[in-house]
């Protein structure tokens, strides 16, 4: 296939670049706004969260949010794109010039790919140290917050030198082994209740909980109150770590580090395997993404017809996000291998693109 010239590439590829960032740039802009008004409604019940300090949060929460949208971005960015040339009859002028449509679409197709491998290498790992920080102070701010956060409460069952005991708390920090707002209940070898124990904090360490901000409340002495209190337990915190930590949380660089120790410790790494491998994929959706958008976006305007088109484009690519969930729950339940849930809706939809554009434009 004959490249077009280095003049045309860069004003095509500005195009889409700037299509697809102003798409993205809105679809950020409306997730942080929302996502600070949510927090500021929560900061009734915190002391000391400040106006500024959940516009802070909100920025280091709303990357995360906002990369599960790249791939609509791609889209309607690149039908915003093709459509706008489509409008100025540039497109026309360069099919007259003897340009075909894999020519002129080989500027979106480069976007693509280059967003694709940024947004992997760059910006993934970037949303997820946000992410965590994000989660960080979260739990420190709510920790002392009158109810529990967000739906976050975790629940945890343990045995050991102290009895049982079950484990209550509102917020796990991600890629951590610590929790806040929590309450412990012991139970004595018997079954019958022997205490309570409140905290702000608790960090798992090798063999102990450790406790920040303590008041235990027995049934037959009076309350105490403790700077620090350490809790035996039996639990690994590999395997807390992993229960606490999503795979979204974790950067891409780190994923391969946390596959291996994930399964030193014996336990299960399918959704770590799974969120490597669609990151890897990512590339390929978003240069599919494209080949969706070109094929319901290039009909000339005097034709007519251009709502049904867009609506037509809309719908196939909400269908390829729906497929790609799909997939997703079916390798994350271990139904289907990792590398196929992740690369299968990437090459199907890329392969159905090329069908229409073949069937469009050479058919």
């Amino acid at each position: 296939m004959q490249l077009i010239g280095p003049t045309l590439t860069r004003y095509f590829s500005a195009r889409f670049l700037v299509m697809i960032a102003g798409v993205f740039g809105t679809v950020f802009a409306l997730i942080y706004t929302l996502d600070f008004v949510e927090l500021m409604r929560r900061a009734g019940d915190a002391q000391g969260a400040s106006s500024g300090l959940m516009a802070t949060l909100s920025l280091l929460r709303t990357p995360a949010v906002a990369e599960q949208v790249l791939p609509f971005a791609m889209l309607f960015g690149a039908m915003a794109a093709l459509l706008n040339l489509s409008r100025r009859l540039e497109l026309v002028v360069a099919r007259a010039a003897g340009i075909s449509v894999w020519q002129f679409l080989q500027p979106g197709l480069l976007v693509a790919l280059g967003i694709g491998l940024a947004s992997v290498m760059l910006y993934n790992p970037l949303s997820a140290l946000m992410k965590q920080q994000a989660s960080a102070i979260e739990g420190r701010i709510f920790a002392s917050a009158t109810r529990s956060s967000a739906g976050q409460e975790l629940w945890l069952r343990q045995s050991s030198v102290d009895g049982q005991a079950i484990i209550r708390a509102d917020v796990a920090v991600e890629n951590s082994t610590t929790l806040a707002r929590v309450t412990v209940f012991l139970f004595a070898p018997d079954g019958s209740f022997r205490e309570r124990i409140e905290a702000s904090q608790a960090e798992l360490k090798e063999g102990y909980w450790d406790l920040k901000d303590v008041r235990i409340l027995s049934v037959d002495a009076e309350p105490r109150s403790h700077d620090s209190y350490h809790l035996a337990t039996t639990l690994d915190p590999a395997q807390v770590r992993q229960s606490f930590t999503s795979p979204d949380a974790v950067p891409f660089w780190s994923l391969s580090g946390v596959i291996e120790r994930t399964e030193r410790a014996g336990l299960d790494a399918t959704r770590y395997r799974l969120q490597r491998d669609m990151l890897l994929a990512r590339p390929l959706l978003f240069i599919a993404m494209v080949l969706v958008a070109a094929s319901f976006s290039l009909r000339f305007f005097r034709f007519g017809g251009v709502a049904r088109m867009v609506l037509g484009g809309v719908v196939a690519g909400f269908v390829l996000y729906v497929a790609t969930e799909v997939m997703k729950d079916l390798g994350a339940s271990g139904l289907v291998s990792p590398p196929v849930a992740a690369w299968f809706p990437a090459v199907v939809g890329s392969l159905l693109g090329v069908l229409a554009l073949l069937y469009q434009e050479d058919g």
